[in-house]
């Protein structure tokens, strides 16, 4: 009985094994296509399109830019949104109806309404900062940002954030101390999960990259986007890219989880810390 009850579960994870992984085995089979006309799998493989991208500079300085973009958002948006969530539950709780409506605008609005909006507010207050990476910067981290806070946000909540505060502020810590040697390594699962949904997010971005900077600092989906508008579309180039960018993505993803594992274990319990422990530090 105990086998037949797993048969379900595992004709559903098949199930969804196939609907998730068949479009990825596609396109990398594209990537290897020397043609693919009327049968099931490519009618020959190659490696011509992988040397053809691989040795192409401007495909290169799209992967670094994109790249160097997502992680200066992940860092903006980390910088301003754990400080502020912590100041929100243990000094200010009445901040966070405004916070969680500036959170909902990205689910609200569309991202091409955003864009433009940006553009008329710094087109009259900045309009030297139209066209500029600095621009797109700003833009993603605010579009991005509602990822990371409800992750950390839910993360303070679990640990007892406002407790831990007040402890910490019995054996001597300041805010800051209590927020970098206490808070910070205990939400690190938190931070992890919403920092990858801000880099892919950013990563993959088009309607404010395409507005707010467009050719003059292209990124991934610009390139993309570029490879399919041409008169005779490369195809190729683009499953080559999109592949990458699936890796990339891959990678960075696994990193953050083998970095974080094991962080839980590794964290000090509030009520095991001295005055000396935060003050030495």
């Amino acid at each position: 009985m105990g086998g037949l009850s797993r048969v379900p579960r595992l004709l559903l994870f098949g199930v969804v094994a196939v609907y998730l992984l068949l479009p990825l085995m596609a396109i990398v089979l594209y990537s290897f296509a020397s043609s693919w006309t009327a049968h099931a799998l490519p009618d020959g493989y190659t490696l011509s399109h992988w040397q053809a991208a691989l040795t192409n500079a401007r495909l290169h300085s799209a992967l670094g830019r994109t790249f160097l973009l997502a992680l200066a958002v992940l860092l903006v948006d980390s910088a301003l949104v754990v400080p502020a969530v912590f100041w929100q539950r243990v000094r200010n709780p009445k901040i966070r109806v405004v916070v969680e409506l500036a959170a909902a605008i990205p689910f609200v609005l569309p991202f091409i309404v955003i864009a433009f909006g940006i553009l008329r507010l710094y087109g009259l207050v900045a309009p030297q900062a139209l066209g500029t990476p600095w621009l797109l910067l700003l833009g993603q981290a605010a579009i991005a940002f509602p990822f990371l806070y409800w992750a950390v946000d839910g993360a303070m909540a679990s640990i007892g954030v406002v407790e831990l505060n007040e402890a910490s502020q019995v054996l001597g810590a300041n805010a800051w101390q209590t927020l970098w040697l206490v808070v910070i390594p205990q939400i690190g699962p938190g931070i992890a999960t919403g920092g990858m949904l801000v880099f892919a997010l950013s990563f993959g971005e088009f309607a404010l990259a395409q507005i707010l900077v467009g050719a003059r600092f292209e990124t991934v989906s610009l390139y993309s986007l570029d490879l399919l508008a041409r008169a005779n579309a490369d195809f190729s180039t683009l499953a080559v890219l999109t592949v990458l960018t699936i890796v990339i993505l891959f990678l960075v993803s696994v990193t953050v989880v083998v970095l974080n594992r094991g962080s839980a274990d590794r964290v000090l319990p509030a009520a095991r810390l001295t005055g000396r422990d935060l003050a030495g530090n």
